[in-house]
């Protein structure tokens, strides 16, 4: 028998998605041990539930004819079926209920896992509305279905059973049963097809409503600056009416099915009734027959209901798990090429000829292409990225890393060392490219709970914290902890709030640098870092940047000078092309245009030398002694007046 305790499942296999009905099957398939228990316990309480006429058959018949020992006998077969009725019924119940729980937990497995896999690319192919929709409602009509088929099984036999047990104990009535039973059975077929299309129609107005609502949730800060928070409020309204509307028009099609599942066998038992009198009026069959008879009839009208509700869970579940199947169905983009496995990776063989080499620690490594800009990283060097567009910057470290929802079909994807990244197992990838965006995330817990996140080891938790400068972090945190004294004995133990909400911006912004810098992943990409910390924290970050990430790639979209001059090597991408690369001080000599973006002159020097082409300056980064050996940076003198 299946058991609970198993979930989640270690490994919930690998499904077979090429259509709905496949999916199922494969479901089925998965769970034949806890099917058959499941059918096996509901046989045995149908079989004892549909016994009891029988019994009660006999004891009537025992009374007729003064039979003492007969009417205990009846007595006592009463109580052994009615042992096995609760026996069959109890374990019938745990078992149908492990098979339900057994198959949604592994939908719902099988569905974070695509997710894990995808990543953003999931959202390019498919709503989010939609993913929330399969991983809610879908789920539970999937595992509807499952749980429903075993006792489904457990009906039909016990239908047939009783029967064909009818025909042999009285034929008379039990040809009139026997023959009535598939017409009663087939009635609600012509009407699932309206009742399924009514059905499908409630579900995709609900998913319409779930994304709407999911996007205004998103938004709903933007929204209420704005003044839009009531116009979103009112087309959610509408759209839960029209939901609130197609479920009704649904479950009016269900009651009519349940309405014939009730009148048409109530005038079979009629029929038997009515017959079953005359022929004991007639001394054709005695009046326990007619008992028995009567109350097997009356029984069939238990497992019909059955009939009904896998008709019913056919019909939900089939479009379920055909929206399933689509999403699980999905893979990556694989523009630089790759065979896909059956677990959704991506074979890796081709690595190493593509440019790609492990290092010492296995890591893949190479340099960075992003073939939309022409933007080229060199491996082991900070690399200062300067856009023109300030928006653009994000979408670049999107692209940078992989996982840009809005690269359009057939745009290739970033390369890391001639190999694109959507072509790498995502393991690999995401462990090789990091992206840490404008806003990041911090989840409450404590501090080490934070920065406990998977790495390579190289890089300690109090290494992290000095290159990001978060001193001053950890004594707010201790100020704010209710046991401060605990707290300053052990940093570590200081509680962040959700999404750090206690914290300044520039605090937050050097927490989830530390926590990017304790992952130290081969290639780090960050989208203005420091944009919201003082002039003197932002030169000393960038100080320690480069020392702690020194020999790994660092990837900084910024327009910080102070940022900019630590770089080793400076690319200003301008109206999304890579247009010119150097050192910083080159750059502002030679190009106007980066020379306007970070000094934020509102009119370029029209004396200056005109842009640089793509390869802008010396053949590698620049010495530092490029500025002149008495010439002192704007970092340096920075250092020098803190």
């Amino acid at each position: 028998m299946p058991s609970l305790s198993k979930l989640p499942l270690s490994d919930p296999g690998v499904p077979d998605a090429r259509s709905g009905f496949r999916f199922l099957l494969w479901l089925e398939i998965r769970q034949w041990r806890g099917q058959v228990a499941a059918a096996a316990w509901g046989t045995l309480h149908m079989a004892a539930v549909a016994s009891f006429p029988a019994a009660v058959g006999m004891a009537v018949q025992s009374v007729v004819d003064r039979s003492g020992s007969r009417l205990a006998l009846s007595g006592a077969l009463m109580l052994l079926l009615g042992v096995l009725t609760a026996l069959g019924d109890t374990m019938l119940h745990r078992t149908a209920v492990t098979n339900w729980i057994s198959a949604a937990a592994r939908v719902q497995q099988l569905l974070a896992r695509k997710t894990v896999e995808l990543g953003s690319v999931l959202t390019r192919q498919v709503a989010a509305g939609e993913v929330v929709a399969v991983s809610t409602g879908d789920v539970e009509k999937i595992g509807w279905f499952v749980e429903a088929l075993a006792r489904f099984t457990s009906a039909l036999l016990a239908t047939v059973g009783v029967s064909v047990a009818l025909v042999v104990y009285e034929p008379a009535l039990g040809v009139i049963v026997a023959a009535s039973l598939p017409v009663l059975a087939l009635a609600v077929l012509p009407l699932l097809p309206a009742a399924t299309r009514r059905a499908d129609l409630q579900r995709e107005k609900a998913g319409r409503a779930t994304e709407l609502a999911s996007d205004t949730v998103a938004g709903l800060r933007v929204l209420r600056g704005i003044g839009g928070e009531d116009l979103f409020l009112d087309r959610y309204r509408h759209a839960s009416q029209q939901v609130r509307t197609a479920a009704v028009h649904s479950a009016r099609m269900w009651s009519l099915i349940s309405a014939v599942q009730v009148v048409l066998p109530g005038l079979l038992l009629v029929a038997v009734a009515w017959d079953g009198a005359r022929l004991a009026l007639d001394g054709r069959i005695s009046v326990g027959a007619l008992v028995t008879v009567y109350g097997s009839v009356a029984f069939l009208l238990f497992p019909l209901r059955n009939f009904e509700e896998i008709a019913m869970a056919w019909s939900f579940s089939r479009p379920s798990a055909k929206r399933a199947a689509r999403v699980l169905a999905l893979s990556r983009e694989s523009a630089g090429g790759g065979a896909t496995d059956p677990d959704g990776t991506t074979e890796h063989a081709p690595a190493l000829s593509a440019g790609i080499h492990p290092d010492e620690a296995g890591a893949l490594v190479g340099e960075l292409y992003d073939p939309a800009s022409g933007l080229r990283v060199p491996a082991g060097l900070l690399t200062a990225v300067v856009c023109g567009d300030p928006d653009a910057a994000g979408v670049l470290a999107d692209r940078l890393g992989g996982h840009s929802p809005d690269r359009a079909e057939g745009e290739p994807s970033a390369l890391l060392g001639g190999r694109a990244l959507d072509a790498l197992p995502l393991a690999a990838a995401r462990a090789a490219v990091l992206v840490q965006d404008k806003d990041p995330v911090l989840l409450s817990g404590t501090l080490a709970e934070l920065l406990d996140v998977p790495s390579s080891g190289k890089v300690a938790a109090d290494q992290a914290l000095e290159a990001a400068q978060c001193a001053d972090v950890l004594d707010a945190l201790a100020q704010s902890a209710a046991d401060p004294a605990g707290v300053a004995g052990d940093p570590m133990s200081a509680r962040i709030t959700e999404r750090g909400r206690s914290l300044s911006g520039g605090q937050r912004q050097r927490l989830a640098l530390a926590r990017s810098l304790v992952t130290d992943p081969e290639v780090l990409v960050l989208d203005e870092p420091t944009s919201a910390v003082d002039a003197h924290t932002e030169a000393r970050i960038a100080r320690g940047l480069k020392e702690l990430r020194a020999g790994r790639t660092t990837v900084v979209l910024t327009s910080s000078p102070l940022v900019l001059d630590r770089a080793d090597l400076v690319v200003f991408v301008d109206e999304g092309t890579a247009t010119s690369r150097g050192r910083h001080h080159d750059l502002l000599r030679i190009d106007p245009r980066y020379r306007a973006v970070v000094t934020r002159e509102t009119e370029p020097d029209t004396g200056a030398e005109g842009p640089a082409g793509p390869e802008t300056g010396a053949e590698g980064p620049a010495g530092p002694e490029t500025a002149g050996p008495d010439a002192r940076t704007p970092l340096e003198a920075m250092e020098e007046s803190a």
